[in-house]
């Protein structure tokens, strides 16, 4: 009998004919089994935790940028589980979403973006020594793990450090990639020393404003450059020299304002190996990565007071899409951060 002649049979013989055809005893068995199974996995998965995030189902603008309900990640025991309260905003986060660097990721969908976060340990794996429940912490956390555009985040003990005492959690938020970035470059890569001059390109926005005071904080004589409308925070944050790039086209002749022995590092492209050997300087390019005894570092100056934070703008979690079109413009002081529950008591 065809499929056509049994959609003509009546209900209660397409029954009876189902069961006479597939319904042995072992098969109502196997069957029954499989729907108690079924059953069962479909009640662990509404009972599981959920939580808000900001997910990415495929590359894009910042459109493909989803707030949804996703289920909240459980950490290992080599993780803590962090409740999030603020997660800051960098201009990777766009250019990820956005494919960029497509070819060197696999199965990434869905993910949530965001490095930055800052907030409170919720649980920690049994074989984290440095956290416990309730300790305020700031990290550079891995996408693979799951980002911060969420109410909780995963992180290792080699990617958090115990947040700063005199910043907020949104001021936190606004910290880790851009300050490891700046000192990375700085200390790790440039070996910058007292007594050494600087050029700090971008002194306004989220990496120059903290290349700056790391760099006075080391006794570095600092020249900075900016627009017209961030010369004065370029001094409050300690430049000796502040250049107006609008005026003075400086970026252009980086290689060539080097004294001879110098060092340059860059973090926007591929150092060019040609003017280097040309100026008898030497130079790298930075890629940074998570390093928690650096956070801690940067968290003793920031509470010295030898570290201001710049948040120039606050947004809600399902104002991502905003966050990421303005920092995408280059011209934000500071940093944005995404936040995502009020302070703790």
């Amino acid at each position: 009998m065809d499929d056509l002649s049994v959609a003509q049979l009546s209900a209660e013989s397409k029954t009876k004919m189902i069961e006479k055809l597939y319904f042995t005893k072992p098969l109502r068995l196997l069957f029954a089994a499989l729907i108690c199974l079924s059953s069962g996995v479909a009640g662990a998965q509404s009972s599981a935790p959920t939580m808000k995030a900001v997910v990415v189902h495929e590359y894009g603008g910042p459109k493909v940028l989803k707030y949804e309900d996703v289920p909240r990640p459980e950490p290992k025991e080599n993780q803590i589980l962090v409740r999030v309260m603020a997660a800051g905003v960098n201009p990777v986060d766009g250019m990820i979403r956005s494919g960029m660097f497509a070819k060197y990721e696999k199965d990434v969908f869905p993910m949530i973006p965001g490095a930055d976060i800052a907030g409170v340990v919720e649980k920690a794996g049994s074989k984290i020594t440095k956290f416990k429940a309730g300790d305020p912490v700031y990290a550079y956390v891995s996408l693979k793990n799951g980002g911060g555009y969420a109410e909780y985040a995963v992180a290792t003990e080699s990617e958090a450090s115990q947040k700063p005492k005199l910043l907020t959690y949104v001021e936190a938020a606004a910290v880790p990639v851009v300050a490891l970035t700046a000192w990375q470059a700085l200390i790790d890569t440039a070996k910058l020393s007292a007594g050494q001059t600087v050029l700090i390109h971008g002194g306004s926005g989220g990496v120059g404003s903290f290349a700056i005071q790391i760099a006075k904080a080391h006794g570095a004589k600092v020249i900075a450059t900016a627009s017209t409308a961030n010369q004065d925070l370029l001094k409050q944050l300690g430049a000796d020299v502040a250049i107006d790039y609008t005026k003075t086209k400086f970026e252009a002749r980086s290689y060539g304002v080097v004294k001879k022995g110098g060092f340059i590092v860059t973090i926007v492209g591929r150092i060019d190996q040609a003017e280097l050997e040309k100026h008898g300087i030497r130079g790298a390019s930075l890629s940074v990565k998570p390093d928690s005894g650096e956070l801690a570092e940067i968290g003793k100056l920031i509470d010295e007071n030898k570290i201001r934070v710049i948040v120039s703008q606050t947004l809600p979690l399902f104002d991502a899409i905003k966050a990421q079109e303005q920092v995408a413009t280059g011209h934000t002081r500071g940093k944005i951060v995404l936040k995502i529950a009020d302070e703790p008591k």
